[in-house]
């Protein structure tokens, strides 16, 4: 769930002429990051935006020739061979968004987001 600019999205595709773009994104960390020296905690953030690491956003804008990468069948799990294939060969790009994105793959996140919206909260809401 997230307020990805699609028309912002669809721009920057068109601009870099490469065959997918993906939507990263950095969610929320889950704990808090220590850095250490040895055993010396030198410093402690407490669920550091993204811990550092840029994920699958989920908004993707792709070329038809995408489906060049894509075995025929419905065995083939698009986040493996083909993203993997498509990175390798230069042809995967991302879209930074740095705006309200969360994840909904648990009982616990749907119960958050529906909380957020209970409470006039959604960021993800425009109409």
């Amino acid at each position: 769930v997230s307020d990805v600019d699609i028309s912002s999205l669809v721009d920057f595709h068109k601009s870099h002429g490469k065959a997918i773009t993906m939507t990263s994104v950095q969610p929320e960390g889950r704990f808090g990051a220590l850095e250490l020296d040895g055993q010396k905690i030198t410093s402690f953030l407490e669920k550091p935006k993204g811990d550092g690491h840029w994920i699958n956003g989920g908004f993707f804008v792709c070329e038809p020739k995408v489906f060049d990468y894509i075995q025929s069948g419905d065995t083939t799990v698009f986040e493996q061979e083909p993203l993997q294939s498509l990175a390798k060969d230069g042809e995967l790009m991302s879209y930074k968004h740095y705006g309200f994105w969360k994840c909904m793959d648990s009982l616990n996140d749907k119960q958050k987001l529906n909380e957020m919206f209970d409470a006039n909260e959604a960021k993800w809401k425009s109409w």
